[in-house]
């Protein structure tokens, strides 16, 4: 049976979006899918599941993603159908290399405009002044370079001055770590989004795969990607988070679905405007994770997953 994703409004802006999109951090160095055919099998079948939402960065394999992305759409003749969303990192923040590194991510994009442009994280270590890039970003909105903006990592006071800079838009998105193991978001920045009908971009909804029930407290490898040095993969934590993953496994087969789909539901399943953006490493990652959509956990299984999440407690401090 072919999977198909439910659309759903994104947010204020009325475009419509793919309820579960696709996220391609995987696409560098970090997480090793450099081979470019196996990236476009990926947004290939992304496309075909009627995942139309693609997020990239700037810095995801130093431009490799966004260079992968581009290449893909036009053999596949599909930008039209896409909403492309990449992210500009904290040090290209100045004036100047706001706008050199929109013009340098247009080329690897190959497209003319990008539909979100979202600030990665704050220039916390250049000190650029926020509305020195809020004004930049809404100019490069109003030449028609950029469709909506959005922000990820950013804390509400630090929204908040974002937006107090602006003078004609809005941001749309705002990105953030979010699944069932990481719920702080929970406590501000997600009934502030609410509130303004702005959108929640998910990033890491399964826990960069601790969710997936791939893994054991006795059967965590030894990972050579960006997992490595992970606080939720630390033995401490992992034997805690395990009883979650149990329990995602038992009410996954009361729905005939993985615990993957079960974890990513959850979250579509809490809140309105929430979007995982879940990555893939092969297009049958890309069709698990689409079978997230288009249906809704049962109130009382809603409940249990998230009491079990609550009695979790893990510790960043590692060492």
């Amino acid at each position: 049976m072919s999977v198909r994703v439910k659309m759903i409004d994104f947010g204020w802006t009325g475009e419509k979006v793919s309820e579960i999109g696709l996220g391609t951090w995987e696409f560098s160095y970090s997480w090793g899918v450099t081979d470019y055919n196996i990236a476009k099998s990926i947004i290939e079948a992304a496309y075909q599941a009627g995942i139309n939402f693609v997020d990239t960065a700037i810095v995801y394999g130093d431009g490799l993603s966004e260079e992968f992305i581009g290449r893909a759409i036009k053999e596949l003749e599909i930008r039209d159908e896409l909403f492309i969303a990449t992210k500009i990192p904290g040090q290209y923040l100045s004036r100047d290399d706001v706008f050199k590194a929109v013009e340098l991510s247009l080329k690897r994009l190959n497209i003319r405009c990008i539909d979100l442009l979202q600030v990665h994280w704050p220039p916390c270590w250049h000190n650029i002044p926020t509305c020195e890039y809020a004004d930049a970003l809404e100019q490069l909105v109003m030449l028609g370079k950029v469709r909506y903006i959005g922000l990820s990592n950013y804390p509400v006071e630090l929204i908040d001055s974002f937006r107090s800079c602006l003078s004609k838009i809005d941001i749309a998105s705002i990105q953030i770590r979010y699944n069932l193991i990481e719920r702080d978001a929970e406590k501000e920045l997600i009934p502030y989004a609410l509130a303004d009908d702005i959108i929640v971009i998910a990033y890491s909804p399964l826990a960069k795969g601790a969710l997936t029930g791939k893994y054991t407290p006795e059967n965590i490898p030894e990972f050579k990607d960006v997992r490595a040095e992970d606080p939720i993969f630390h033995p401490e934590n992992f034997k805690k988070i395990y009883r979650l993953v149990e329990e995602l496994k038992r009410i996954a087969e009361k729905y005939n679905k993985t615990p993957a789909q079960t974890a990513l539901n959850w979250l579509i399943t809490s809140y309105p405007n929430i979007m995982p953006i879940p990555g893939a490493k092969s297009k049958e990652q890309v069709l698990e994770n689409a079978g997230a959509s288009g249906w809704r956990l049962e109130y009382e299984d809603w409940r249990r997953l998230s009491e079990v999440s609550n009695e979790i407690k893990i510790s960043r401090v590692i060492y």
